[in-house]
């Protein structure tokens, strides 16, 4: 990151100017700032119109003859710095987090309570977390995501894990231009070396990544955008892709990756040391906006559905199995009772401009604990009532009741019986 140095205005169309620096070779090995440069660079272009001679002194600065050679190469090297450092996905700088330690997303049980469409009403029973989104970058609050903060809510069946992402954003939406509609991803630690922070941080280069130099870093990835997906409909894995082995989504662009790094993604089933065709799609997702006002089901030819910028509310919902048949270490496998390690990533073409892949803004600067609840104490919260109904009541007389009769009868059926003596009376001759 440049920091934005004060340049002195000898640039002015003021006639009265002060005295422009002499640049030496001393100046230039002491550092100067690129803005410095650029306004020192633009002035000897074009000088002040004002003034009658061009060739007066105070037009341009003086340049010592050995700095005069040293300036092009510095104004290259400094013109590729910022392009290296975009183009490799990296931080300037040591990384540093301050993560809430209290910050956690439970996933209740709910068996049969979650409809998967897009729609944000069958969570109202559901507690969620709230984040606020600043860059995955440069985790600054001054740049936090303007639209608000994110709801990450989450469930599970015993059988498959529901995720709810909720958050507000002006509608924006272009067909088949995914970098200028929202788009999410959520992330997984698979392996027990896999950081949050380089997407697994495995160290090594792209040339020579694999799931042996990289062991232990990976990480699982769904990243779902809606440029080519209809609101409300599903995505994800369908038996056409997942039919050759991969996790891809031809149809809305909802995939199921994994990484070792930014520069090691791929597609499940892909990989640099070849292609497994037991791999598949294993997540299904849908997407929605508060500003719809058609709720029977929208169709491709519908688009964009909705007019560009009205306020309102995205939600994405998205759903897996708690565990699946992956066996080549690519998916993330949740165990009731258990936590995991997850994250969550939104892009926004903020003031209509395109995102780009590094642009996301991130829930938390590290991993946040995804708790897979256990069902039995939901149940029980679930079937305590309030009070006793009368059939409740009833129920529980006639228990009694027959109780006492089987005592009795047991003890009629069961009790000692006694022979009375009688006498007999014998008559004698």
């Amino acid at each position: 990151m440049f920091l934005v140095e004060h340049v002195p205005h000898f640039c002015s169309s003021s006639r009265r100017r002060p005295r422009p620096p002499t640049i030496t070779l001393s100046t230039l090995a002491g550092g100067i700032s690129p803005n410095r440069l650029r306004a020192i660079q633009e002035c000897i272009a074009a000088p002040d119109p004002s003034i009658r001679d061009p060739f007066a002194r105070v037009a341009m600065p003086r340049i010592s003859p050995a700095a005069a050679l040293l300036l092009p190469l510095l104004l290259l090297l400094l013109s590729l710095s910022p392009i290296a450092r975009v183009g490799s996905h990296q931080e300037s700088g040591e990384w540093s987090c301050e993560s809430d330690p209290e910050v956690r997303i439970e996933a209740a049980f709910r068996p049969g309570a979650i409809t998967l469409d897009g729609h944000g009403d069958d969570w109202k029973d559901v507690e969620g977390s709230e984040f606020s989104l600043l860059p995955a970058l440069d985790p600054d609050e001054d740049k936090e995501y303007g639209g608000g903060k994110m709801t990450v809510k989450a469930a599970h069946d015993g059988s498959s894990v529901f995720f709810l992402l909720q958050v507000d954003g002006n509608y924006a939406y272009s067909k088949g231009e995914n970098t200028k509609c929202p788009s999410v991803s959520l992330m997984f630690q698979i392996g027990e070396s896999a950081s949050y922070h380089n997407m697994g941080g495995c160290k090594v280069g792209p040339d020579t990544c694999t799931n042996k130099t990289c062991k232990g870093h990976e990480v699982d990835i769904m990243h779902f955008s809606i440029g080519n997906a209809i609101p409300g409909r599903l995505y994800g894995g369908n038996p056409i892709d997942n039919r050759e082995g991969n996790g891809g989504d031809r149809f809305g662009h909802l995939v199921d990756l994994y990484g070792w790094s930014p520069h090691c993604r791929y597609i499940d089933g892909t990989g640099p040391t070849g292609n497994d065709s037991s791999a598949q799609n294993n997540w299904n997702g849908a997407w929605w906006h508060s500003s719809f006002t058609v709720h029977s089901g929208f169709v491709e030819e519908d688009s964009p559905y909705a007019s560009d910028g009205q306020k309102g509310t995205y939600y994405f919902e998205f759903s897996r199995p708690l565990r699946t048949m992956d066996r080549i270490q690519q998916d993330a496998q949740f165990t009731i009772g258990e936590s995991s390690k997850m994250s969550v990533a939104f892009w926004y073409p903020v003031n209509g401009n395109p995102w780009h892949g590094s642009g996301h803004f991130s829930i938390n600067c590290d991993w946040v604990p995804l708790d897979i609840s256990l069902g039995g104490s939901s149940l029980t919260k679930t079937a305590s009532p309030s009070s006793w109904d009368a059939a409740t009541a009833f129920s529980l007389l006639l228990s009694v009741v027959s109780l006492c009769l089987s005592v009795f009868v047991m003890y009629r059926v069961f009790r000692p019986r006694s022979v009375q003596y009688k006498p007999m009376e014998v008559a004698l001759g």
